[in-house]
């Protein structure tokens, strides 16, 4: 296996492992600013391919942020693997999140983001939405870029397969595959209307946890997957 490293929008890069026995990419964001973030821990098992790859765009000494979209471990498992790497690095993550799972479990004590804070990074600036449930569990949540208008969107738009790094592709038809192959999202009546919210921030890229990262026309693409699960819900 291989971690590719690929900018996708200024400063920020996606660091992506395919897993052939998955037939799913495993993927990171690593935005680089004056505290540099990462978006996705990746599991205990990547760490070394991971923690490489971030190697090669700067020194894992100078990581300031780790974060993760929910408890998982393709999102959180080598959470202390890179505190202990990088030893100037802080957990942020959900309010939710962190009493539920990070503060027992992290090596350090984490920082709690509330939904909508903000998080200026010093170049970049970070916007923490709470999205409880959407796709699935009840810490949930997604980061957006502010100056590059990047939405790290977590496990929504999940397409299988080995992808290039960055997509117009209609990210539908794929999505509702993977929801019908793996029925990963939770059907609330809120589901919708949250991917709705996301919409309204106007995303200029997707970067998704599992396939290319999107650059099309983001917010109709947000829009278009709510009404998909708007009309899911209708039928349980």
């Amino acid at each position: 296996m291989n971690t590719n490293i690929n900018e996708i929008s200024t400063g920020i890069y996606r660091l992506s492992t395919y897993i052939k026995e998955a037939d799913l990419a495993f993927n990171q964001y690593l935005i680089d600013a004056e505290q540099p973030f990462l978006f996705h821990c990746g599991m205990r098992g990547l760490f070394p391919l991971v923690s490489a790859a971030v190697a090669k765009v700067m020194p894992l000494s100078r990581l300031r942020w780790i974060s993760f979209g929910h408890w998982e471990a393709d999102e959180s498992g080598a959470m202390n693997d890179w505190l202990t790497a990088s030893p100037l690095a802080q957990v942020a993550v959900g309010a939710i999140g962190c009493m539920l799972s990070v503060k027992d479990i992290a090596s350090r004590p984490p920082r709690a983001l509330n939904n909508e804070e903000l998080l200026d990074l010093g170049g970049k600036r970070i916007r923490y939405l709470a999205t409880p449930h959407v796709p699935h569990c009840w810490d949930a949540g997604v980061i957006f870029e502010e100056t590059t208008s990047t939405l790290c969107c977590g496990d929504l738009f999940t397409r299988n397969g080995d992808h290039s790094a960055l997509s117009k592709d209609d990210p539908i038809g794929p999505a509702m595959q993977a929801e019908d192959q793996y029925g990963a999202t939770a059907l609330t009546p809120q589901t919708a209307s949250t991917i709705r919210r996301l919409a309204s921030y106007k995303p200029k890229v997707l970067g998704l946890m599992h396939g290319p990262a999107f650059n099309g026309d983001c917010e109709q693409a947000l829009q278009d997957l709510a009404k998909c699960y708007a009309e899911r819900a209708l039928r349980v």
